[in-house]
């Protein structure tokens, strides 16, 4: 499909999300990950901000992963994919990235996303992902976001938030690719173009493999 078959509605859907704020697409996030269904929304949204704000903070990481493009991206709901096995490997999908490309010239969202932009918060995405899972940058967030699930004198244990590091993800690569707003926008537009041919596709679109 091409982006300009967009009808009525889906127009109409994506000018609700524009409309939206960065930080209430990580709220969504959130809400559509396990284990918080039943969080106070008041907490999902300061876990957002914070992770938010964690994200567009950390210092660029350089991308150590092979690259590799792919097509099928569309069917799969996927913008790219991690995969550490059996060389880490980050995947990018063709028809994906031009859908993407389509979208934000027809939606004039052009200078929010300049062109090679998507492709480089991709990658961006993945890199500082692996920072985000393994050394001190893992527990720099979780004591940022102040899940607390345990105190025992001076002793503090922090709870993991799923899905904030994935909006930590997106916002480092907004900023360190210098997006005016959040991939997570370009996202949900994505998954609204595409439903009509591929299905909802309303999950992240970084998918990851072990």
């Amino acid at each position: 499909m091409t982006a300009a078959l967009l009808d009525r509605a889906a127009r109409a859907a994506i000018a609700e999300l524009e409309a939206a704020d960065d930080v209430e697409f990580g709220v969504r996030l959130l809400r559509n990950t396990p284990t918080h269904e039943r969080r106070d929304p008041a907490l999902l949204r300061h876990w957002a901000a914070t992770a938010d704000a964690f994200g567009a903070g950390l210092e660029p990481v350089a991308a150590t992963a092979r690259i590799v493009e792919s097509d099928g991206g569309l069917a799969k709901g996927l913008l790219a994919r991690y995969t550490s096995r059996p060389v880490p490997t980050v995947e990018l999908f063709t028809d994906t990235l031009a859908l993407a490309d389509e979208l934000i010239d027809l939606l004039g969202w052009r200078h929010w996303y300049p062109a090679g932009s998507v492709r480089a918060a991709a990658i961006a995405h993945e890199a500082v992902h692996e920072r985000l899972h393994h050394g001190p940058r893992k527990k720099d967030l979780k004591r940022a976001l102040d899940h607390v699930v345990l105190r025992a004198g001076r002793h503090t244990l922090y709870g993991h938030v799923a899905g904030a590091d994935e909006i930590a993800a997106h916002a480092h690569a907004r900023t360190v690719c210098g997006l005016g707003r959040s991939p997570l926008l370009l996202t949900a537009a994505l998954a609204t173009a595409a439903e009509p041919q591929h299905g909802s596709a309303h999950g992240s679109p970084h998918g990851r493999e072990k």
